[in-house]
């Protein structure tokens, strides 16, 4: 399984915090610096908005998925991946309170269950 792309999703900051509380989940807006990290995975959902800039992701496959402005990206728990983008604005939406993540936020593969 990987992320679930919707492109043209939205044009609005308050747009992606008006459905992240519509599902009662929990928002984080940043401005995301250029970065490349290792493979990891996460124990919780989330809902990743581009606001602007471009989120690459990899994938433990060796494919890859590039998504811009306007995009709502769907992110299950446990995929496999990795970001390789410049820096970009984002408002995420967790299925639990960011408070309550066990650390590390990137899971090794090696806590893979």
């Amino acid at each position: 399984m990987k992320f679930i792309p919707n492109e043209g999703h939205f044009s609005t900051e308050e747009e992606a915090l008006a459905e992240i509380a519509a599902r009662g989940w929990h928002p984080l807006v940043l401005d995301m610096p250029a970065d490349e990290n290792e493979l990891h995975w996460h124990d919780f959902e989330t809902l990743i908005y581009i606001v602007s800039g471009t989120l690459r992701v990899e994938f433990e496959d060796g494919s890859a998925m590039e998504w811009g402005a306007g995009s709502r990206i769907e992110a299950p728990s446990k995929v496999v991946h990795r970001e390789a983008s410049p820096a970009y604005r984002v408002v995420f939406g967790f299925s639990v309170d960011p408070a309550e993540i066990t650390p590390p936020l990137n899971k090794p593969l090696s806590q893979l269950v």
